[in-house]
């Protein structure tokens, strides 16, 4: 595989002393970059005024979450869009040869986007073309969810209940911005459950949740 935009020697040698990354990795990570910025002429992937801060926005942002679980374990990815973090971590499970990312996508054309960058990066993931309260019927366990950017902790968590009622040792990871706390306040008053915050490596007053042991909170 070719190694695009890779003149930027700085930014290389960040990214595989940070990040623990093989060179083969890094080169995926550019591939993926290419192949975003072409098919963004002609789908919305992500914000735009996000692309010119591509690699740090982005790219730094998702490989965040598999420090927090560097094993080879079975990830759902929640609406994951342009590819964030699913296809990042997909891509780096394919260096420790284990593990699979369920990239949950409802927006074909992105789903298109998805399935080819699995094909040409040769990560480790399965595209599923659905609605996210459908994609439990096909996806059956897992160990990991993940979700970026989606939607309210709240739901989230409702997302994400169908496989914690399955196995309540899943863990999921959830970035969130400055107003986590008054998402977590409004979850309590439905779901009981466990969390650890970890702090965004990007932004200051932005995190990434981690939450465990989730269960409904049965009114009457």
């Amino acid at each position: 595989m070719k190694c695009y935009d890779s003149s930027n020697i700085l930014r290389k040698n960040y990214f595989l002393k940070t990040y623990n990354v093989s060179r083969e990795t890094l080169e995926k990570l550019e591939y993926f970059y290419f192949l975003f910025l072409k098919w963004s002429k002609v789908i919305n992937l992500v914000s735009p005024s996000t692309v010119e801060d591509f690699w740090k926005r982005h790219i730094e942002d998702s490989l965040r979450v598999f420090q927090l679980h560097p094993y080879s374990s079975v990830w759902v990815d929640l609406g994951s869009g342009g590819g964030f973090p699913g296809i990042v971590t997909s891509i780096q499970l394919a260096e420790i040869k284990g593990g699979w990312v369920n990239l949950i996508e409802s927006n074909n054309k992105k789903a298109g986007f998805l399935r080819y960058v699995l094909k040409q990066t040769e990560a480790r993931g399965k595209v599923f073309s659905c609605r996210i309260q459908e994609a439990s019927k096909l996806i059956e366990k897992c160990d990991i969810i993940s979700a970026r950017a989606l939607a309210n902790l709240d739901i989230l968590l409702e997302y994400s209940f169908p496989w914690f009622s399955k196995n309540n040792n899943i863990k999921a990871f959830f970035y969130k911005g400055c107003n986590y706390q008054l998402e977590i306040n409004k979850a309590q008053y439905r779901w009981d459950f466990s969390f650890i915050k970890h702090n965004s490596l990007i932004e200051n007053e932005s995190v990434i949740l981690e939450i465990s042991r989730l269960k409904r909170i049965l009114t009457f």
